[in-house]
């Protein structure tokens, strides 16, 4: 599901994040997004500066081989 607050919508997008004063800078968290509400959700992780990766569910659930982030998988 979307990790937008309220959002229902099945999520397609993972946005992989960390917040430098908090976690490593290998550490992944993540949040799961819908097509409508992933440009709002990378916007609000983009200008704090914690956006890292944005890569579809799919390619995040194949793994690192895929070219995604491996952290907190």
């Amino acid at each position: 599901m979307c990790s937008a607050k309220a959002c229902r919508t099945p999520a397609v997008w993972v946005l992989a994040w960390n917040n430098p004063k908090l976690h490593t800078p290998e550490r992944r968290k993540t949040w799961l997004a819908c097509d409508a509400h992933r440009e709002h959700l990378s916007s609000f992780l983009g200008v704090r500066g914690f956006l890292k990766d944005v890569v579809t569910l799919a390619e995040w659930e194949r793994g690192p081989s895929a070219g995604g982030s491996a952290a907190d998988r």
